[in-house]
């Protein structure tokens, strides 16, 4: 009796996470069409992208169209891989003409290139109207290092902190309070390289719950088989 009950406590375990990772698959599923469905949809203003993220929060690949002026002196450097590359995600400080200030994210640039004078050609002067996808700030987890805001090496996205290491005051209270990753369009000299949002997101869930409910069933047929022969081999009486 007691190898029974363990079955079946085993056996509840195991198709509970096949049922927990359905939930999961139906989740991220959602999450995958809801991304796709904002990246292809028209640009909201960045005064539209403001009111959403005071309303609800929720502001993730939203796209947003930017007008305003780069200023490249208080870009600031975060450091990323992208395809096995190590390199920099250059943020820059875009003034636009109301006089918001957005943290811009425009690009990726390889170790190499991370001095500005480096890629001179890329530090378009002048009004620039620019479009992204809307970003929230960063969250900092046990497995990522601190910031160093006095070397301009930045490991996760602190939208205050990277804003305070570089703007008045002033300009600090009329921060968006979202990150704007720009698209792949091109810029002179060809960096920064825009475009290098993630937006395919794994979802092998289904899978997982597969292999979990095939557990179980391989658990409830293992036990069967024994049962099966101890039944044979008790005597009769």
């Amino acid at each position: 009796m007691w190898l029974s009950a363990l079955v079946v406590a085993v056996f509840g375990v195991l198709a509970g996470l096949g049922f927990w990772q359905l939930q999961r698959f139906t989740f991220k599923q959602g999450l995958i069409e809801r991304i796709e469905a904002r990246t292809r949809a028209a640009p909201l203003s960045l005064a539209q992208a403001i009111e959403q993220w005071e309303n609800t929060r929720d502001i993730e690949y939203l796209r947003v169209r930017l007008e305003g002026r780069f200023q490249h002196a208080n870009e600031r450097h975060y450091f990323t891989v992208i395809k096995d590359m190590p390199g920099w995600r250059v943020i820059t400080p875009l003034a636009t003409p109301s006089g918001r200030i957005v943290m811009t994210d425009r690009g990726f640039v390889p170790d190499g290139l991370k001095p500005p004078e480096a890629r001179a050609a890329g530090q378009s002067e002048g009004l620039q109207i620019v479009t992204g996808l809307a970003r929230a700030p960063g969250i900092q987890n046990l497995f990522v290092p601190d910031n160093s805001p006095e070397k301009n090496t930045w490991f996760w996205r602190d939208l205050e902190g990277m804003a305070s290491s570089t703007l008045s005051a002033a300009e600090i209270e009329r921060l968006a309070p979202f990150f704007v990753e720009l698209d792949a369009t091109p810029v002179p000299g060809g960096w920064p390289k825009g475009g290098v949002t993630r937006l395919e997101l794994p979802n092998k869930h289904l899978q997982y719950a597969v292999t979990w409910f095939g557990l179980a069933g391989t658990l409830l047929a293992v036990f069967a088989v024994y049962l099966r022969g101890r039944f044979r081999r008790r005597p009769f009486t």
